[in-house]
């Protein structure tokens, strides 16, 4: 990070503000860049596809247990459907819980190398949706989640026999 000493030595040098501004504004990306060597950046790089989706869910459930997210359920979703290996639902106590929930799960993922996951309802955050390739994350209030009540419809999903019909 640039010091106070050597900003102020810059402006007072005969390059004039706009070298000085340039020469910090270099110094601090190339400081960034320094810290960009992080040992959980790219972490999903180079895994099998099962071994990338119980990572993903590992930090899923890892961000959610330390944000305090409530009641939080994982279903397996492993051969019974092709959209997701696994789904995670949880509970935040009010929409400004949900949506910093949502947010760091989003920073985590992109840290890890996940690239763009895509996200649905952080706008009024009753409930987000992240979907991080083969784990799909719900997060609700907890009135909106009692009204959808997820956990029962994909349960009972994964149940059901694979290819069974209703008659």
């Amino acid at each position: 990070m640039v010091s106070r000493c050597l900003w102020r030595t810059a402006l007072k040098s005969q390059h004039g503000f706009a070298a000085a501004a340039q020469k910090a504004a270099l110094s601090l990306v190339g400081d960034v860049e320094q810290d960009d060597r992080n040992p959980a950046r790219d972490a999903l790089v180079g895994l099998t596809p099962e071994e990338r989706s119980r990572e993903i869910l590992s930090l899923v459930l890892n961000e959610l247990d330390d944000d305090k997210a409530e009641d939080v359920v994982v279903i397996d979703l492993a051969g019974k459907t092709d959209i997701a290996d696994a789904m995670v639902i949880a509970s935040g106590r009010s929409r400004r819980h949900v949506g910093a929930m949502a947010d760091k799960i989003m920073r985590r993922l992109k840290d890890a190398g996940l690239g763009h996951p895509r996200i649905e309802g952080d706008s009024a955050c009753d409930w987000v949706l992240i979907d991080a390739d083969d784990v799909i994350v719900h997060m609700f209030r907890p009135d909106v989640r009692a009204f959808y009540n997820l956990e029962r419809v994909w349960s009972e999903a994964a149940l059901a026999a694979p290819g069974a019909t209703d008659a």
